[in-house]
């Protein structure tokens, strides 16, 4: 989560704020990362886990993980990005602010909320990802690669606690940052 927001906040605000050669690429092909599924990349993947030594480590799953979670880091960033004027950073560069300073006391306190909600939305993709997980480790499995490991040979109550220990954070990702996915995508909170 932490390395999804640590990269992506940067390329969306350079996606939005700045104009180069192959940006509109750039932003299709940030998409088309996730168009391939990960078990046609499975294989491949592992292959080069087990040559790096990168397999059941939790730095090679923290690495899926983020890789995973990038592209929506960086396409909800561009969007908050994108809704700052840029005036207000104008206007912080000629009462004497550096770039820096302006975009910390002026960019960052705005989309902060929206932020946080890309941070947790990393989190509960991260968290719902069991295939990567599955693949990738044999001893240092994630807690929903275990469970779903394992929910196969257990008794029904522990099957039903399982999966709702396997629900709980999807349902408070969306309670949490409701208000900030609404009014992000133009919806009026009610």
């Amino acid at each position: 989560m932490i390395l999804s927001i640590l990269v992506g906040a940067p390329a969306g605000y350079a996606l939005s704020r700045f104009d180069f050669r192959g940006k509109e690429l750039f932003r299709m092909l940030i998409l088309l990362t996730r168009a391939f599924p990960l078990p046609l990349l499975a294989l491949p993947l592992a292959v080069m886990f087990i040559r790096t030594g990168l397999d059941d480590t939790i730095f090679g799953l923290a690495l899926v993980h983020t890789t995973l979670a990038i592209p929506f880091a960086v396409l909800i960033t561009f969007s908050l990005f994108s809704g700052i004027p840029l005036e207000l950073e104008e206007a912080a560069w000629t009462l004497g602010c550096t770039r820096i300073t302006a975009f910390t006391k002026v960019v960052l306190p705005l989309i902060l909320p929206g932020i946080t909600a890309s941070a947790i939305f990393a989190f509960v993709i991260s968290w719902n990802e069991v295939f990567a997980a599955a693949v990738l480790t044999i001893e240092n499995r994630t807690l929903t690669a275990f469970l779903l490991q394992n929910l196969d040979t257990s008794p029904l109550h522990l099957k039903f606690a399982g999966g709702f220990i396997l629900v709980v954070p999807a349902l408070i990702f969306i309670f949490a940052v409701r208000k900030y996915l609404f009014a992000m995508w133009g919806i009026a909170n009610r």
